[in-house]
């Protein structure tokens, strides 16, 4: 007498197929101490919606005839999350997040926000999923489902390439020092910003706008240089170039 599936989700409410002889006229179906909900049945088969329960109950059916043998189904608890990853990445998704956490070895779909991605299951304690393009920038949830339910309490925030709109002062020495400010959008998760492929060190006011102080020239001579910035989603190079200007001499 088979049953499938023979696991599902502690909350119960899973239906069930239990496959046999002479079921016909089945008046009970016991999930250990507890019944489940006939929704169909026929002389070959039970259909049935389960209770709620724990770990591993015998499933048995009663008929006029008496009560079958036992089968085994197996309750399986709601997943638990304890790490993602990373909690950003580019609109157009790709990049690979690792979920870390319990009860993960059944999991069929990892959402971000309603867009499902395929788990791949490394242990029952991680599993990793590529993440999805998103719908828009911006923060989604992210839930796990496996046989035993799912479980949300992740937020994970697409982003969208850089876009830069101007930067003041618009020149400054060959030998770096000069406080830039970069305005734009998307700017919040900058990784980087370069004058000429030199790497500036810099800081995030807001979404709208970073602070940078230009570097040195690599050779040392005025000229112009392209700012670049990078954020998780790309790069975007000013439309103007910052200007290193010579110092007067006399």
């Amino acid at each position: 007498m088979p049953i499938s599936p023979s696991q599902g989700s502690s909350a119960g409410g899973q239906t069930v197929v239990i496959t046999g002889t002479n079921l016909a006229g089945a008046t009970a179906v016991r999930f250990g101490g507890k019944l489940a909900t006939i929704t169909a049945n026929n002389a070959t088969s039970v259909t049935v919606t389960t209770p709620s329960g724990n770990g591993v109950v015998p499933v048995t059916v009663t008929t006029p005839g008496g009560t079958s043998n036992p089968l085994n189904f197996y309750y399986i608890g709601a997943p638990f999350k304890s790490a993602l990853s990373t909690s950003a990445g580019p609109l157009a998704g790709g990049n690979t997040v690792t979920i870390n956490g319990t009860g993960l070895s059944t999991a069929t779909a990892v959402n971000f926000g309603g867009t499902a991605a395929t788990p791949t299951i490394v242990s029952d304690s991680q599993i990793t999923a590529v993440v999805p393009a998103g719908a828009a920038a911006g923060a989604v949830g992210v839930s796990v489902t496996t046989a035993g339910g799912s479980n949300n309490g992740f937020s994970y925030t697409y982003v969208d390439t850089p876009t830069v709109t101007g930067f003041t002062p618009t020149s400054g020495p060959p030998s770096g020092g000069t406080a830039v400010t970069i305005t734009g959008t998307n700017l919040s998760t900058t990784q980087s910003v370069t004058f000429g492929g030199v790497a500036a060190s810099f800081n995030v006011i807001s979404d709208t706008s970073l602070s940078a102080v230009s570097p040195p020239t690599a050779d040392g001579q005025p000229g112009p240089a392209d700012i670049a910035v990078t954020n998780l989603a790309g790069s975007v190079t000013a439309a103007t170039p910052f200007q290193y200007v010579a110092g007067p001499g006399i």
